[in-house]
């Protein structure tokens, strides 16, 4: 995917936003676009889709592996690294009965 990523003050935590073009193997491409909340909560960072429903969450600590998300039957699996800080990168691993693929999405500063 190709676009612009943001994050702004959004009461106690912070709301993400992405948008952008969507590029599959196949070449097809696709408008993309969403929204999630970034909380603390103590040494981990709660993350929650736009409407409040828990997501994941994970320890920014270098490289830190998210906890795993059921979606359905298909498991969603991240690793975060923020080794290269302001860059950072997460890596899903898509796996069930629906769906096999992993996605890599790298962040740099503009």
């Amino acid at each position: 995917m190709t676009g612009r990523a943001a994050f702004s003050q959004n009461g106690a935590g912070l709301l993400y936003t992405e948008a952008g073009t969507l590029t599959l193997v196949t070449g097809a491409t696709l408008q993309a676009e969403r929204s999630y909340l970034w909380d603390e909560h103590g040494p981990d960072i709660a993350v929650r889709f736009a409407d409040g429903k828990p997501f994941h969450s994970f320890t920014p600590d270098g490289s830190a592996i998210g906890t795993s998300h059921l979606c359905g039957a298909d498991w969603y699996n991240v690793t975060y690294d923020f080794t290269r800080w302001p860059a950072w990168s997460a890596t899903w691993v898509v796996t069930g009965p629906r769906k096999d693929y992993t996605s890599s999405t790298h962040y740099n500063r503009a």
